[in-house]
């Protein structure tokens, strides 16, 4: 583990209530995805919850990323992370739901840019979706309100993302999960990868890899840093989805050994600092 005095900026973590509260994902149907069976996700992951995952380990900020809450209330999951950092002080910030080709898209972004801890909006785009120019007047709207485009989106689409954030140089982008590379892929993934990585607007969050083997894990984490370098990956948990595969400690532990050989300044930026710094957590 890093020294305790290494803090830990969690940048991808979700919050729910599946009793309480409608994610259809989660309530609708048996969700089979890239993980296999989800079943044991439909519950309360709460902060407790999290905290008890993470305990052995600093985190000292964490940034919740909306979790497919109703799409027909898109403004109350915000309002519920609200009375969780009302009464918790955490998560530090969220990201927040929006559907950028709706006819409420400003709305929509106005109401959650107006909660002071709203960093940015997730939308995950189908293949094509990122050139859509009705879809595109939505992605306009989020620089003037200070908001970050954080997209979740398999490799094969990052062409797409490129043309994006070449098009709009003023909005962060913040790639999920790193692509979502899966083994046989490898190759292919890393040329994407650098398509998106020349934009100097891109950023990583190097995440999600329960579906890779240790040898994999460790050439998507070193692949992406040196692609997007060190100041602009982070690493992060995808708790409690990633539960699924693998324990808190491992996930950290996996980011911490393949990281052994970097200076201490180039670890803190990525355990900590870059993300404090692109989520305006400071």
């Amino acid at each position: 583990m890093p020294d305790p005095d290494f803090p830990i900026a969690d940048s991808h973590l979700h919050l729910w209530d599946a009793h309480a509260h409608n994610y259809p994902w989660l309530r609708d149907r048996p969700v089979v995805f890239r993980y296999g069976d989800y079943s044991a996700l439909p519950r309360r992951y709460l902060i407790e919850d999290y905290r008890r995952d993470s305990a052995g380990w600093d985190v000292a900020r964490g940034v919740h990323i909306e979790a497919e809450w109703d799409p027909n209330d898109p403004l109350g999951e915000m309002n519920f992370i609200a009375e969780l950092r009302r009464q918790h002080g955490f998560p530090s910030v969220a990201v927040a739901q929006a559907w950028l080709d709706r006819d409420d898209c400003a709305a929509v972004l106005e109401a959650q840019a107006s909660h002071p801890f709203v960093r940015g909006v997730r939308h995950k785009p189908h293949p094509g979706m990122m050139d859509d120019t009705r879809w595109r007047a939505g992605y306009r709207r989020l620089a003037p309100l200070r908001l970050h485009f954080e997209l979740q989106a398999p490799w094969r689409q990052l062409d797409e993302a490129a043309r994006l954030a070449h098009d709009f140089p003023d909005t962060p982008m913040v790639l999920n999960h790193a692509g979502l590379p899966l083994p046989p892929e490898l190759d292919a993934w890393r040329r994407a990868m650098a398509g998106l990585a020349a934009c100097p607007n891109a950023m990583v969050k190097i995440s999600g890899l329960g579906n890779l083997d240790a040898a994999a894990r460790r050439r998507v984490i070193t692949a992406a840093i040196e692609l997007f370098g060190a100041r602009r990956a982070m690493f992060a948990s995808n708790y409690p989805v990633d539960s699924l595969r693998d324990s808190f400690d491992s996930i950290y532990a996996a980011f911490d050994d393949a990281t052994r050989g970097f200076s201490p300044a180039e670890r803190r930026d990525l355990f900590h600092d870059n993300a404090v710094r692109i989520y305006r957590m400071e």
